[in-house]
């Protein structure tokens, strides 16, 4: 059963995530989702790695490389993209799906069963995604909602692939890796496809370092030591809780309506993230057999 105390800790990342849309929204300069990505991710992996002082070996190169994409390059790219051209409301409900995802990806590459109320529990969370952020009028821009899926796809694929490689260093190295890698691999991408960023304000600046240092550096450090600990079906469900923040944010710093749907879907996604909290606890142990009745002399066990 995973312990409650790496569970507890974990959420923090995704909940400080959650102030993600309201730093961009204020703070930023708007229509520059790659750069701003770009910025979010190379500063924070650079301090890290002049901290660690240490450079990946073999095999962990092209994994680096690869990870970094998925996990930071392709998703915030994306990510922000979505946010661009879609409500808020929208994009948070389409990237919810992320968790089902991870479900079947976790399933084909390190065989972890797919448990019914895990998947009621994520489909719950859809739901009460839904009924926090959307409203009737919502439109749906079908890039921004192609972009939210990609996006979706490529982070469940970091987080399963970072769990299943197990990465020989500890998670303050490994960020430091993979966030440089991905913010590496966006500056020709924002430099070809986007204009120069204007001279930043002082805004712009207390937001590049919030996002950096804040939501990129720490936050990860925080996600991979959950991912080295858990596996990736408990610790995904647990995004659910980035629109959720976003939303009492909004309301608390903005003034923006909180109706009686909000509130409704508030409790939604709690009951969701608990429930997938005890589809996964519901697991065998590894290495503890369920008790059934003995195989008969000379069976061979059933493969798993």
């Amino acid at each position: 059963m995973p312990r409650a105390s790496d569970v507890l800790l974990t959420a923090t990342a995704p909940a400080i995530w959650g102030s993600t849309y309201i730093v961009t929204t204020e703070l930023l300069p708007a229509g520059y989702p790659l750069t701003v990505a770009m910025l979010r991710a190379l500063p924070a992996g650079l301090l890290l790695l002049l901290l660690v002082r240490r450079l990946p070996q073999g095999v962990w190169w092209p994994r680096t490389v690869l990870l970094g994409a998925l996990n930071f390059s392709f998703f915030w790219a994306m990510l922000f993209v979505s946010a661009y051209r879609l409500p808020g409301g929208v994009a948070a409900t389409v990237g919810a799906i992320q968790p089902l995802i991870v479900l079947g990806l976790s399933r084909a590459v390190i065989g972890t069963a797919v448990r019914p109320l895990a998947v009621f529990a994520g489909l719950a969370g859809i739901g009460g995604v839904a009924l926090l952020v959307l409203t009737p009028s919502a439109a749906l821009d079908p890039i921004g909602i192609a972009a939210g899926l990609a996006g979706a796809v490529a982070m469940a694929f970091g987080t399963v692939l970072s769990h299943h490689w197990k990465p020989p260093v500890p998670p303050l190295t490994f960020t430091a890796w993979q966030l440089t890698a991905g913010g590496l691999l966006l500056v020709p991408v924002a430099l070809w496809f986007e204009p120069a960023l204007p001279a930043p304000t002082a805004e712009n600046l207390l937001g590049f370092l919030y996002l950096g240092l804040i939501g990129a550096a720490l936050t990860y450090i925080v996600w991979f030591r959950g991912l080295a600990r858990l596996d990736p079906a408990t610790i995904s469900p647990l995004g659910f809780l980035s629109p959720l923040v976003a939303v009492v944010l909004g309301w608390v710093l903005l003034g923006q309506d909180l109706g009686l749907l909000q509130v409704v879907g508030m409790f939604v996604v709690l009951g969701s993230v608990w429930l997938s909290q005890q589809a996964q606890a519901a697991r065998p142990a590894p290495g503890k057999v369920s008790p059934r009745r003995p195989a008969p002399a000379g069976a061979r066990p059933s493969a798993r």
